[in-house]
């Protein structure tokens, strides 16, 4: 996953592999703003884009660990109930209005000008995704689920003072509130006609089952007592989960199991609930910020694929003696010379990865986060979940980012693709992209710390080719690697649009990513669950990648031998993740001024 890292798709503002923008459930009222004079208008538009900002992560705190946003109340969770998800639509209506009511041309010139674009898209977007209703069928294995929400908070949770304990303490008992409030909302989806795939049920009920198995000390909700060897603290942690979440988590189970499950559906794609074919639309808007069709969208999926099929073949005759690309795919998946012997092995080889590609960034780049990632398996209540995904830094450097990945049966996990991924989440992908936006003066809050999947997903895709410029890959194993994962994101296209709005079934999907990519089995499964949870989502990637591939050889034949990578790779992610409409803006704007 990427960013995505990032838990429930209606909640979050960053989705690092997932992360996404869409927000709600606030309790404070909206101010809404009187129509500006051209003469206050910059300060106007950055008001409401910071009171935006701010108005979410005071409310939402244990969604401010991803973003970076600091010095909040960290002893409560969420309120997702369904008042408190309208109370929050109000409040980005009334902002909205605000926005509208300002002369957008008295901004041209001003650092205002970014600011309100972004936050006008953002917020219209949002607005228009309601239609997926997604609060009330958020039955997913991905890091949209709130049983992996709620084990990265907690992973995070500030721990070390006695204020930061008592904190951790009541968040832990606000946890009983949450998991009782997702049974709420799940009951009035199924009286309103919303369900999930039955298919993300089970996947559910499974991470659910390996919460329960754990012991009480190894349960995520446990973790900050880990950080912090004070006694009480531990006995006081470990009595709420003992006898207050796991009877939570159990009612949740029994729910699932007894009352949903039958009624899951069992059609694939989101069309199957109500208003589902808006829902894909606005979905596909909000994801990449385009106006983009889902047959055109599976159509340029579908060439994408053919062009990367043919440099596969260039490698597979070049270094393995064959032009069968999808044998040597399925040998590249299974065979045991190229897949992994230990999960110590899959550790120590992204590690590598992202040791040669720290000491390669400053020849590509102008600029270079301080802050360090580290790497870091999954819990192991998710560890039979595949890919990997980026949790971000601190501004501050006392928290770096984290590559989490997944290390269970090693002899599944092919080596081809490893390296693509490592680079992806890390250097030159995310760490650097997102870290480099939070380091930065000057930067608007709504830049700094929301994150738009079209433009985050999109470059994270870029650098993975970037690094083969760059000369990172071990092999043509490794760049077979870089090719399926390309292919990986290109089928994503075909397959998320096929099942959501062209009525593909399941395991039509499964088996169509399993002969374009080096996925195994296992991932390819847990690929299909997650796009079926977060709909669009998956369409940012390629489609991202290719905006931004198509802006660099615009700016490289516009500008010639005043072109320079590492001043264009500045530009693309000095303002944080932008809307593709925003970035094509800024580079033409940058060739225009001669580079």
């Amino acid at each position: 996953m990427s960013l995505m890292h990032s838990h429930h798709p209606f909640a979050r503002p960053l989705v690092i592999g997932g992360l996404t923008l869409l927000l709600f459930a606030c309790s404070q009222d909206a101010e809404v703003n009187v129509p500006p004079d051209a003469d206050d208008a910059v300060a106007q538009t950055l008001e409401i884009a910071e009171a935006y900002v701010d108005g979410y992560y005071q409310d939402f705190t244990d969604q401010a660990y991803d973003s970076g946003y600091t010095d909040l109340d960290y002893a409560r969770l969420v309120d997702h109930s369904l008042d408190a998800l309208a109370t929050w639509q109000q409040r980005v209506d009334a902002w909205l209005e605000s926005l509208r009511t300002i002369d957008r041309a008295t901004l041209d010139g001003t650092d205002a000008a970014v600011v309100y674009d972004y936050a006008l898209d953002r917020m219209s977007a949002q607005a228009d995704l309601r239609a997926c209703r997604i609060e009330l069928w958020n039955v997913s294995p991905a890091w949209t689920g709130w049983q992996s929400a709620l084990a990265s908070t907690f992973q995070q949770q500030p721990v070390g003072s006695e204020a930061a304990r008592e904190d951790a303490v009541a968040r832990a008992r606000d946890a009983v509130r949450f998991i009782d409030t997702e049974i709420v909302n799940l009951r009035e989806g199924l009286r309103l006609g919303y369900a999930a795939p039955r298919n993300n049920v089970d996947a559910v009920l499974g991470q659910v089952d390996r919460l329960l198995e754990a012991e009480p000390k190894e349960s995520p909700f446990y973790g900050p007592a880990s950080r912090d060897p004070t006694p009480a603290f531990g006995e006081a942690l470990l009595a709420i989960v003992e006898t207050e979440i796991t009877p939570a988590i159990e009612r949740y189970r029994a729910f699932l199991a007894d009352e949903y499950l039958d009624n899951a559906r069992s059609e694939p794609g989101v069309s199957a609930n109500p208003d589902g074919a808006a829902c894909y639309r606005n979905s596909i808007r909000y994801y990449t910020s385009l106006p983009l069709t889902p047959q055109e969208v599976h159509d340029s999926g579908l060439k994408e694929l053919e062009r990367i099929n043919n440099e596969m073949r260039s490698i597979a005759e070049r270094s393995f003696d064959t032009t069968d690309t999808r044998k040597l795919l399925a040998a590249v998946r299974s065979e045991p010379q190229y897949t992994f012997s230990s999960p110590q092995e899959v550790i120590a080889y992204a590690q590598a990865a992202i040791d040669r590609a720290h000491d390669a960034v400053p020849k590509w780049f102008g600029t270079m986060p301080t802050s360090q990632v580290i790497i870091r398996p999954y819990p192991d209540f998710m560890k039979r979940s595949g890919g990997g995904f980026y949790n971000p830094g601190t501004a501050d450097g006392s928290r770096p980012g984290v590559y989490e990945l997944g290390t269970w049966q090693p002899e599944t996990i092919p080596k081809a693709g490893m390296e693509a991924t490592t680079f992806h989440e890390t250097y030159p992908g995310h760490h650097l992209q997102v870290m480099t936006g939070l380091e930065r003066d000057g930067v608007h809050p709504i830049l700094r710390y929301l994150y738009f999947s079209g433009t985050g997903e999109g470059w994270a895709l870029y650098t993975e080719r970037l690094a083969d410029e760059m000369g990172l890959y071990s092999s043509d194993l490794d760049r077979l690697g870089l090719l399926s994962n390309e292919a990986w994101r290109a089928a994503r296209l075909v397959v998320d649009t096929g099942m959501h709005a062209l009525g593909w079934s399941r395991q039509q999907a499964v088996d169509f990513l399993l002969e374009a990519t080096v996925l195994s089995e296992a991932e390819a499964n847990y690929e299909i669950n997650r796009y079926l949870a977060v709909p669009g989502q998956a369409l940012s990637y390629m489609t991202g990648n290719l905006e931004i591939q198509r802006l660099r050889r615009m700016a490289e034949e516009r500008l010639g031998d005043k072109f320079d990578i590492r001043t264009f790779h500045d530009r693309v992610i000095e303002d944080g993740t932008v809307t593709l409409g925003i970035l094509q803006q800024k580079i033409e704007r940058w060739v225009e001024s001669g580079g």
